[in-house]
């Protein structure tokens, strides 16, 4: 845990770029029937029964610029999604490779927070490409990963929710769940909405005392 809040509290440098990754899946619904539009002195009505299309699978990455403590510094925030059908290794490996060779292309080391995911590691970037290519991409990351039942410590899972809470109730294919994502990630990168975190190493060894070995002097 204190690793995790120790990166969170280095300098923004864009050579070394603090990122976090994260993924949840998406049940896609469709309407058996078709919704009834709002009219003059009548609520729009939707009918409670539906048809399952399946899942698909949103990849976040979220930099926070700036100070992880200055909610407010003009640098903001940067994310970005993408909607996959699946969550497989190879679908994580090309998503890395999106960012080390697209925004971070320029970067010396990117600087990776997730969680213990079993796809979440560099054996993942060898089932996708050649052991060349993977181990170029590798040679780029430096892993940070929360711990057991700690994933909360993800910034990243902020910006999972801030697309949940943008979502239909109903999103019938990936088209769909793929245009929302897009419109939620342009505005809140026009907006730099940034993380307000400030839960600090100091804060942990104090509200979570409970998780610290006990120490007899």
């Amino acid at each position: 845990m204190e690793d995790v809040l120790d990166v969170y509290e280095r300098p923004h440098d864009p050579k070394h770029p603090v990122v976090g990754v994260d993924e949840m899946p998406v049940q896609l619904l469709s309407d058996v029937r078709e919704p009834l539009p709002c009219r003059p002195g009548d609520a729009a009505k939707v009918d409670y029964e539906y048809k399952r299309e399946g899942t698909a699978n949103v990849f976040v990455a979220f930099e926070r610029s700036g100070n992880w403590r200055l909610p407010r510094d003009p640098l903001g925030g940067w994310r970005h999604y993408d909607v996959t059908d699946h969550r497989t290794a190879v679908d994580f490996a090309h998503f890395v490779k999106g960012l080390v060779d697209g925004r971070y292309k320029d970067a010396e080391v990117v600087v990776l927070v997730m969680d213990n995911l079993n796809t979440h590691t560099p054996a993942s970037l060898y089932a996708a490409f050649p052991p060349e290519e993977a181990h170029r991409i590798a040679r780029k990351l430096e892993i940070h990963y929360t711990p057991k039942h700690g994933s909360w410590l993800n910034v990243a899972e902020i910006e999972l929710s801030a697309l949940s809470r943008r979502q239909d109730d109903r999103t019938p294919d990936r088209e769909a769940l793929a245009t929302r994502a897009a419109i939620v990630e342009a505005e809140r990168n026009a907006a730099k909405k940034g993380a307000d975190w400030q839960f600090i190493t100091e804060d942990a060894r104090v509200k979570l005392k409970r998780l610290y070995p006990s120490v007899e002097v």
